[in-house]
């Protein structure tokens, strides 16, 4: 076989293993929480891109602002967010997270980073060199193309 698609063919594998215990222990936390994945799909929003108001949250999530606008009073009736008038223009609210929202978002990805560890964990000294090393190279290898296609939409 190529080695090229030997590659591939691993990441891919790679990807999905972990995609799929990922994406099972957030699920499973998300339901333990009482919360809609919407909803914590807009927690995790405001958590890695800060405060945007309700449009921004429509347009990320495809939705109309109805929509967003439910979804976040039901954030805010829980004390998940918070909201705070724009100071250039009143009609707009900002979401931020408040500090229980933050607290929850934190305790989701200490749980879902649970099971790396304990991979880490069943390595030997050796296998976690090894698997650094290629981690390393991968991790290089993606902002390369991230910035290539960054300079493409330019």
């Amino acid at each position: 076989m190529d080695y090229s698609l030997q590659i591939i063919k691993i990441i891919r594998q790679w990807m999905d293993v972990f995609m799929h215990r990922s994406m099972s222990d957030w699920s499973r936390y998300v339901k333990s929480t009482g919360l809609s994945m919407p909803q914590f799909s807009i927690l995790m929003q405001l958590h890695y891109k800060g405060s945007c108001g309700i449009s921004d949250v429509s347009e990320r999530m495809d939705i109309s602002s109805a929509a967003a606008s439910q979804l976040v009073e039901r954030l805010f009736l829980a004390g998940l967010v918070e909201r705070t008038e724009d100071t250039h223009d009143r009609r707009v609210r900002q979401i931020t997270l408040s500090p229980k929202g933050a607290a929850l978002i934190d305790a989701s990805i200490e749980e879902r980073m649970r099971w790396v560890e304990h991979l880490a964990q069943t390595l030997s000294p050796v296998e976690q060199e090894q698997v650094a090393d290629a981690l390393v190279t991968l991790i290089e290898a993606a902002k390369r193309v991230e910035d290539l296609a960054a300079k493409q939409t330019a």
